[in-house]
């Protein structure tokens, strides 16, 4: 159990954080305050090239290297107007603090760096291994990219994931791939639509054909959803002009063993075909790229193909972790993220073993009006603790 003056401290250092606006790409600020944050306390802080922070306490003891993982980037507010409260506020009403971020995922986020202050005081740094809060930039936009660093840098025998989990354990989730379909056709005046290839037409016959395609299921993680997204032509706006290209967009959710070129295969195969039988017809399909910039000015770039991952309920490290939560008197159901976090590259790129455990339900990520129940955010630095506790403690 918490003392009210360890209650009183991860209530005050959530607040602190949300009320650092930190987009994606606008970290600096509140990463600043965290390695300050790190540095009073004790803590070996080392960054990188896209701007994380991480925070290191060394066990006195070899041991496991374990890195609790958490961004710090949040998505925009919108309308401030919609907000009953100051989104950048971190008011407390009732036994909720509210403010953007809170449950995506600051006050994970200041769960763990309290845990872990609270756990090392306790022992006098006596435990065996390293303890890592890895506070990650632009998880928002690429999942997984910037958690690759951080995976170079300190190398973790195990991953603890705080999005989300109303503190249940996650051993999975799909993973995300955005393909993209491109369909090369002919200008021409639209008043002479003959003399040109009209490349909307020519991808529709294509949309129709993949609506057809099955894509996998999992028994534990479900289907490999293939949904289009959005569809674009060019030039645009077509001012008496036939589209000469066109692109579509597909949100394809992983399953455990895909890989990229799995993925793409039967589309590829599709194009071939329908390629084979129309010679006017010149298609191709691919990932996405993303590039954004980073506070630190670098840039960071990644393809949009994040794996998905999952590990058996009964693997020591899961069984290990279970057993002193329960002991803690805390019951976690064992399950499965239904969204894409940084496990697509500790676990589905690495096979690292990761779990997930984090405060709050998933469905307050990106509302109006997000809030963490204060209950969940310190039972979150009681969970985080016995994580701690479990993966540290032997000799």
């Amino acid at each position: 159990m918490l003392t009210n003056k360890q209650k009183d401290n991860v209530i005050e250092l959530c607040q602190q954080l949300i009320q650092i606006k930190s987009y994606s790409g606008g970290e600096g600020e509140i990463a600043d305050a965290i390695k300050a944050y790190f540095t009073a306390r004790g803590f070996e802080v080392l960054t990188d090239a896209y701007g994380n922070v991480i925070g290191h306490l060394k066990g006195k003891r070899p041991g496991k290297r374990i890195v609790f993982d958490g961004h710090i980037d949040t998505v925009p507010v919108g309308d401030a107007s919609d907000w009953t409260f100051d989104p950048f506020g971190a008011v407390i009403s009732g036994d909720r603090i509210y403010g953007r971020g809170a449950s995506d995922m600051k006050g994970a986020v200041a769960a763990m760096i309290c845990a872990a202050v609270n756990f090392a005081e306790s022992c006098h740094n006596d435990f065996a291994g390293d303890i890592f809060i890895s506070c990650v930039v632009h998880e928002e936009c690429f999942e997984g990219v910037a958690a690759g660093s951080v995976a170079e840098l300190v190398k973790p025998d195990v991953v603890v994931i705080g999005e989300a989990s109303n503190l249940n354990v996650k051993i999975g989730q799909r993973g995300r791939g955005e393909i993209v379909l491109e369909v090369f056709g002919k200008p021409a005046h639209s008043a002479n639509p003959e003399k040109g290839i009209n490349a909307v037409y020519k991808i529709g016959r294509i949309i129709e054909r993949i609506r057809q395609i099955v894509p996998s299921e999992h028994p534990v993680l479900g289907k490999g959803i293939l949904e289009l997204t959005d569809i674009k032509s060019a030039p645009y706006p077509g001012a008496s002009v036939v589209p000469e290209y066109c692109r579509a967009t597909y949100d394809r959710r992983l399953l455990v063993g895909e890989t990229r070129k799995s993925v793409l295969a039967p589309l590829q195969a599709l194009l071939d075909e329908m390629m084979a039988e129309d010679d006017t017809l010149k298609a191709a399909v691919g990932y996405a790229v993303g590039e954004e910039l980073c506070y630190t000015g670098n840039t960071i770039k990644g393809e949009r193909f994040f794996p998905g991952w999952l590990f058996e309920a009964d693997a020591p490290f899961v069984t290990s972790v279970i057993n002193e939560l329960r002991a803690m008197n805390f019951n976690p159901a064992i399950t499965q993220y239904n969204f894409c976090t940084n496990g697509s590259y500790y676990a589905g790129e690495a096979g690292i073993p990761t779990i997930g455990l984090g405060p709050s339900d998933e469905s307050l990520a990106h509302t109006v009006d997000e809030y963490i129940e204060i209950q969940q955010l310190t039972g979150a630095a009681e969970c985080y603790f016995g994580v701690m506790k479990s993966l540290l403690t032997e000799n």
